[in-house]
């Protein structure tokens, strides 16, 4: 066990009933590398239950020279803490013995960088109590995969960007998922960003394959164990039962179409002839109506003519 695995322990358990049984444990004289995400915080682990808050004494975290911290307790308790980058240790460090340094966030210029905590005690200064080494890390970004077609029987060009991760990734390129490219058909550029030491990575493979071919590009970030991947697929033959598959699927969707516009056909032919109908038999009434009504004129005016002649012959 490492004084690593102190991490895992929030500062709440490490009290001395417990310290007791790490004494030996969490003595951090393992300079085992303690991984620090860039731009979020990370503990230091260290656990010292012999210091006393009975008599004055200091500790001093160190970054190198660099003192990153130094906190200074009496029979009062801490009465003086100075540090850079607002690191942090516990307030009840010399009760509970858990010195581990707070690290606001991580920068990648701190990789396999070795801190060390210090006591100073009426003036003499102890060997160095914890050791810890910090390493560095950032996740990058998807790859993008780009394909330039080329003409027939000419190489095909392939363009896999990455950026902001940390360190200096691997980089793997696979032709249908198993094939190593030509020796010689790949080159890869890293660049560090001056203003924040991550890198950008971009690799360039260019390769003589079939059309329907498929080329894979892969971004290995040992220290995060993390594997990113991007795939450009070709034009590939699909399977004979997907192609009677996509056939019937089109057969089916066209007689539907079919059916549906002779359908909508029909219903506009029977609006034609209802309205057509309609009109007939409008017509056909106003017909009859007009020749009712000159029936009805002539028959009015023969009775007016009766009596006249009737009267004439008296």
């Amino acid at each position: 066990m490492r004084c690593f695995l102190c991490l895992a322990m929030p500062l709440a358990l490490c009290r001395p009933g417990l310290l007791l049984s790490f004494i030996t444990v969490c003595s951090c004289l393992d300079p085992d590398c303690v991984l620090g995400i860039v731009g979020r915080p990370v503990f230091l682990p260290c656990l010292h239950p012999n210091i006393s808050a009975s008599v004055n004494v200091s500790i001093e975290w160190r970054r190198g020279d660099e003192v990153v911290l130094r906190s200074d307790w009496g029979e009062d308790g801490q009465w003086d803490r100075r540090s850079t980058d607002s690191a942090a240790i516990s307030a009840d460090a010399a009760l509970t013995g858990n010195l581990s340094l707070l690290l606001p966030s991580v920068d990648p210029k701190e990789d396999n960088t070795y801190f060390r905590l210090f006591i100073l005690s009426e003036g003499n200064q102890s060997a160095a109590v914890c050791t810890v080494c910090l390493s560095t890390a950032a996740s990058f970004s998807p790859p993008v995969l780009e394909r330039e077609e080329a003409a027939k029987g000419e190489e095909i060009a392939f363009w896999c960007h990455s950026t902001g991760g940390f360190p200096e990734p691997a980089i793997y390129w696979l032709i249908n998922d198993t094939e190593k490219p030509p020796e010689g058909s790949v080159r890869t550029l890293t660049t560090s960003l001056p203003d924040s030491n991550l890198y950008n990575i971009t690799s360039h493979l260019t390769v003589n394959i079939s059309k329907d071919s498929s080329v894979s590009c892969m971004i290995e970030n040992q220290s995060m164990n993390q594997n990113l991947t991007s795939t450009s697929y070709g034009v590939k033959r699909a399977p004979l039962n997907k192609r009677a598959s996509d056939a019937m699927w089109i057969f089916s969707t066209a007689l539907c179409v079919v059916v549906g516009i002779m359908v909508a056909v029909g219903v506009v032919y029977q609006i034609h002839l209802d309205r057509t109908s309609k009109r007939k038999k409008k017509e056909f009434r106003k017909h009859q109506l007009s020749k009712a009504y000159d029936r009805h004129q002539n028959g009015e005016e023969t009775e007016v003519m009766k009596p006249a002649s009737i009267e004439t012959d008296v």
